[in-house]
């Protein structure tokens, strides 16, 4: 591959790689700095060397990814925030005792049932000043919210730790605040709050207050409410108010991306704008004029969507696209793509594990270089015929490169993604040129009643049309079992057959079956090591106790409440694991794994006498007296699982402490895995 020799490529690589490792492995900071300074030195001395000399150095090419290594593992490091003494992370005492926190509304996120949420900066604790992003759970009650973005509130309360996935093979939702910098929450109440009568008025105040406006004239036009929060997401990106059941449409038909403004989107905008300006002629001021059009179109949209992350990384991505066209280097369009990731990983190396990113980028790059060989395989004359095989290949080229990622994050796939782009395309070409149009007139007034009502029904036409798609439930192929061996080998099989497709020769063909046996070493080793485990699990259930016994693809679960349809957590872990269920039992008294002995006490209190264990599990809040049971058992640890009473819970822990016996909630530490 001839883009491989392009330096800047190799640069990226291995600062990506940089960026990889420090996330990976946590190097420290004064020791990445010792490195900088050694490879700067080496970089600098190769480089007068190369000057001298009138061959190529080696020394200089690979001091050169050195140092862009340790450049990337740098930055990773630079932005990591908890690593910083005035991140609130670092303040223990927040964590222990309430304290008087001070903190600026930054960004409304969606509300639960219970709460209404921002993402907050957090100013002083306790008068002392402490920097960090945090999420603030507001309780709800009868009266209005009254706050926005830009309030600057004081609240006397604990943080909370991230709560880290309870079960096993789930989400890890405290490591995605994490690669957000947000480390807490608060929690709290309405009367707790005081706010001060003050407002930051900075870019972030001005943008939520622009969204404030175009829905309160949206609404003065009598427009639809569940149309127009779809609007708001198609257009604005703000998920906020938008309905689950349509958001389980749209991932049912294999259009979810559409609902998060990215590159989809942004890349509408650049060729509405684009075909405005066809007029002007492709002369050198021009060009230009295009340009320049093209960069302020894309930063009023970031402007007007919120500057939200995803936008901001797809309008650096155009904004490098369309440079790069008016350079005429055309033919170095994945080094201009390559220019815009360094750039962006520059700032917000934390992006690189956003699975928007990864996503973005990977579907962009799949249609740059794949789309063009579906595209030869047949050449229609009719029009309409080459619109449907143009969205057809696209959509292809798309779905190729980003299936794996989305199969090792996602666990289904949605067997009608390709009806969905076709039929979806014509009327969400439509509805990103109204819904701009309609936008643009609602920052200044209401928008009039016959463009109201033709932006509203369009939108109603394609959450028809994605319903229609959805409701096939067939066609929507779930829990499908995808580990990181299968993520990296299908990766390598996807592109070696890619390039001697392209390009087909002997040597690019043993690339290809060298891929194919490694995929299929994957397989054989995805069953080695999921027949030779064996392990127990407690998982953390509120309204029921369950456990898991595994002996490598035999799995028994052992439930006090029968399982009246598909548990989410047992799931989580069968799919996670590349096993089946085998059996349902009810729990007894007594389990014994691996010749140790589990003591299970539920509700009943009863448990038999002269039992002497070396794990006893409390489930359903037992009436006993554990002090005495512990001095006639003597276990080696207690378990608690999540259906206990929380406040009892404290008490037997304390007991445990006072017997030097380790104890291991599930509501507090997750699921126990023996």
């Amino acid at each position: 591959m001839k883009v491989l020799d392009f330096p800047l490529v190799k640069i990226t690589i291995a600062f990506i790689l940089g960026v990889i490792a420090s996330y990976y492995i946590h190097f420290s900071i004064s020791l990445t700095i010792y490195w900088l300074c050694l490879f700067f030195v080496l970089f600098c001395t190769s480089y007068i060397l190369n000057l001298k000399s009138s061959k190529k150095s080696i020394l200089f090419g690979l001091s050169s990814y050195a140092l862009s290594f340790i450049l990337g593992a740098l930055t990773l490091l630079s932005h990591t925030e908890n690593l910083q003494k005035d991140n609130y992370s670092n303040c223990k005492s927040a964590f222990e005792k309430p304290e008087t926190i001070v903190l600026l509304l930054r960004e409304k996120l969606k509300s639960n049932d219970y709460s209404d949420r921002y993402i907050a900066h957090v100013e002083s604790i306790s008068n002392k000043n402490y920097k960090g992003k945090i999420i603030i759970n507001i309780q709800k009650d009868s009266s209005k919210n009254a706050l926005i973005i830009g309030n600057r509130i004081k609240i006397q309360t604990i943080l909370q730790h991230n709560k880290s996935n309870k079960n096993p093979n789930q989400f890890d939702y405290s490591r995605y605040l994490a690669n957000k910098q947000i480390f807490a929450q608060i929690y709290c109440q309405k009367s707790q709050i005081s706010v001060s009568p003050t407002i930051k008025k900075d870019i972030w105040y001005y943008c939520a207050k622009l969204h404030s406006r175009i829905i309160s004239n949206l609404e003065k036009s009598n427009f639809s409410r569940s149309e127009m929060n779809v609007s708001l997401a198609l257009i604005l990106g703000q998920q906020q108010e938008i309905s689950q059941d349509i958001i389980q449409d749209y991932q049912y038909s294999g259009a979810t991306h559409i609902l998060s403004v990215s590159g989809l989107h942004v890349g509408f905008i650049m060729l509405f704008i684009t075909f405005v300006l066809k007029p002007i002629p492709n002369t050198k001021r021009g060009s230009f004029i295009k340009l320049i059009s093209i960069l302020i179109a894309l930063a009023g949209f970031a402007i007007i969507s919120g500057l939200s992350p995803s936008v901001l990384r797809s309008v650096v991505m155009f904004s490098f696209l369309a440079i790069g066209n008016h350079l005429r280097r055309n033919g170095n369009i994945y080094h201009t793509l390559l220019a815009s990731i360094l750039l962006i990983l520059l700032f917000e190396p934390y992006f690189l594990f956003d699975v928007g990113f990864q996503l973005s980028y990977l579907a962009l790059f799949f249609i740059l270089w794949l789309q063009p060989v579906f595209k030869n395989i047949y050449k229609p004359k009719n029009k309409l015929i080459i619109y449907i095989w143009e969205a057809l290949t696209v959509s292809f080229a798309a779905q190729i490169g980003t299936l794996p990622l989305c199969l090792y994050y996602f666990h289904q796939f949605p067997g009608l993604f390709f009806v969905t782009n076709i039929i979806i395309l014509p009327v969400l070409s439509f509805i990103m040129i109204a819904g701009i149009i309609v936008m643009i007139i609602a920052i200044f007034t209401s928008p009039p009643l016959f463009i109201t009502l033709i932006f509203e029904k369009s939108i109603y036409l394609l959450n028809l049309m994605i319903h229609a798609v959805a409701s096939i439930e067939s066609f929507v192929i779930r829990d499908i079992s995808f580990n990181s061996y299968y993520l990296f080998t299908f990766y390598l099989l996807i592109i070696f057959s890619i390039v001697w497709i392209k390009k087909p020769n002997f040597s690019k063909l043993v690339f290809v079956f060298c891929s194919i046996i490694l995929v299929q070493f994957s397989f054989i080793l995805t069953k080695i090591k999921s027949e030779s485990e064996e392990e127990l699990i407690v998982y953390n259930e509120k309204n029921n106790t369950l456990i898991s016994e595994r002996t490598g693809k035999t799995i028994i679960l052992y439930t006090k409440n029968k399982l009246s349809e598909k548990n989410r957590n047992v799931d989580s872990y069968l799919v996670g694991n590349s096993i089946s269920l085998n059996k349902i039992k009810n729990i007894e008294n007594v389990l014994y794994f691996k010749g140790q002995k589990i003591l299970i006490i539920d509700s009943t209190g009863i448990y038999p006498i002269k039992s002497k264990p070396e794990i006893l599990i409390l489930t359903q809040t037992p009436k006993i007296n554990l002090d005495r049971l512990l001095l006639d058992i003597h276990p080696k640890i207690v378990i608690a699982d999540g259906s206990n009473n929380n406040s009892i819970q404290k008490f037997w822990k304390n007991s445990c402490i006072k017997k030097n016996i380790p104890f291991h909630s599930t509501n507090e530490k997750g699921y126990y895995k023996l």
